[in-house]
């Protein structure tokens, strides 16, 4: 146990008695017990108590929702979680610039509500968005389907404020309070996983809520056959807002693809979707299926394990050919939901003997064609197995910028890519 009576005193004053608990077992992350749990009424409240915890080498693990709260790396110390649940204010809409300021603890469902109100929304999904903060989100780069029309995250954050370890608010882009020299905030936290800076807020471009939408859907009797008709989507004059592939071990693949348009715009592009697939069965489908990826969190199974893949989208037929040798070869059973853009969501379910072998065989076949696989959440058995596998040349730049923003290594200690 760590002294930390002083700390705790001094923790306290910052962001009050009624701010300060001790952590429960509600409060684990990956397997490691906190100490406390400290929820700040403002970002000067969060950065005075993580420069204390940086003063006094407190290991700090920045929480929103607590959704992806396992993603990642097991820490190698978790001494405070320093909570965004108080900063969730909405700062300000400028509807007619398409911009919003919003805090880190804000929920995207919220946001999305208050946006919806003038026409509006933020173009990314997220999972679980009635309970995933911006900050986390940001922190994991979690993105969904949207993707495709409107582009990643670091393609729609405009500005960005961070807490740094030594207490300083910096702030890039967008409505600039301080600017960090040298640095694009913004792109640079977006997927850190909290280990560069904890956000308190950030401000978005956003864009005209649709007219209408359609959702259609599409089978193809081989993985060549799906690949092919992805890339002919892809190469076409088809003004599609997401397009996405759906399979399971022994099925044949599926996809979906929406239309956001005026109602003739629709039928335009049904037209020419029908044409352009030619004897391929194409149906009208419930908008419900762009839940895909969120289901496969929650099939009942004690030895799941879930990962983020990606890959080129000209390797689709060959990595469903890899999952279906790994498949027959070591016990696995998977689904997959994978976006046009060849980032993915794979469940597999193992014997809890064999899974880092299966892992790793299909990792190293991705890494062989460009891709990668990152691990979001395993069974207990498996928290020493590396989640971000070989990062290659990026580890020396990665670490050196760490060294710059948290020299203590303070923030979420060992989470990281190369256990930064």
């Amino acid at each position: 146990m760590l002294k930390t009576s002083t700390f705790e005193e001094n923790l306290r004053a910052v962001v009050g008695p009624q701010n300060l608990r001790a952590a429960s077992t509600g409060d684990l992350v990956s397997g490691v017990f906190p100490q406390f749990v400290a929820e700040p009424d403002d970002e000067h409240q969060l950065a005075a108590a993580l420069s204390l915890a940086n003063d006094a080498g407190i290991a700090v693990v920045p929480r929103g929702g607590a959704t992806k709260l396992d993603w990642g790396n097991p820490p190698k110390k978790a001494d405070l979680i320093l909570s965004t649940a108080r900063l969730n204010r909405i700062v300000e809409h400028a509807w007619a610039d398409l911009t919003v300021t919003v805090e880190a603890g804000c929920t995207l469902q919220r946001l999305q509500e208050r946006l919806a109100k003038h026409g509006q929304r933020l173009a990314f999904d997220t999972l679980w968005p009635e309970r995933a903060t911006i900050g986390g989100v940001l922190s994991t780069n979690d993105s969904g389907a949207l993707r495709l029309r409107f582009g990643a995250l670091r393609d729609l954050i405009i500005g960005v404020t961070i807490a740094l370890p030594d207490g300083t608010l910096a702030s890039s882009g967008g409505k600039v309070v301080k600017n960090v020299a040298g640095y694009d905030l913004p792109k640079l936290v977006t997927g850190a996983f909290g280990t560069l800076g904890v956000i308190t807020r950030a401000v978005f471009r956003l864009h005209p809520l649709p007219r209408a939408a359609k959702t259609f859907s599409f089978s193809a009797e081989t993985f060549q056959a799906m690949q092919q008709h992805i890339l002919a989507i892809q190469d076409s004059q088809l003004a599609h807002t997401s397009l996405q592939i759906r399979c399971t071990a022994g099925q044949l693949p599926a996809a979906d693809i929406l239309f956001e348009a005026t109602e003739v715009g629709l039928a335009a592009q049904e037209s020419h979707l029908r044409n352009l697939l030619g004897s391929a069965r194409v149906e009208q489908s419930s908008e419900s299926l762009w839940s895909a990826r969120q289901n496969l969190w929650y099939l009942p199974s004690k030895a799941a394990l879930l990962a983020k893949i990606n890959l080129l989208p000209t390797e689709i037929a060959k990595t469903l050919d890899s999952l279906n040798s790994i498949g027959e070869s070591r016990r696995v059973n998977w689904q997959i939901v994978l976006q046009a853009t060849g980032i993915g969501t794979l469940r597999l379910e193992v014997d809890p003997i064999l899974p880092s072998e299966a892992v790793e065989q299909l990792r190293r076949e991705l890494q062989s064609r460009g891709g990668a696989l990152v691990v979001l959440r395993r069974p207990p058995e498996l928290h020493s197995f590396d989640a971000w596998g070989d990062a290659g040349d990026s580890v020396p730049l990665m670490r050196a910028v760490k060294n710059q923003l948290d020299p203590k290594n303070t923030l979420n200690p060992g989470r990281f890519v190369g256990g930064i």
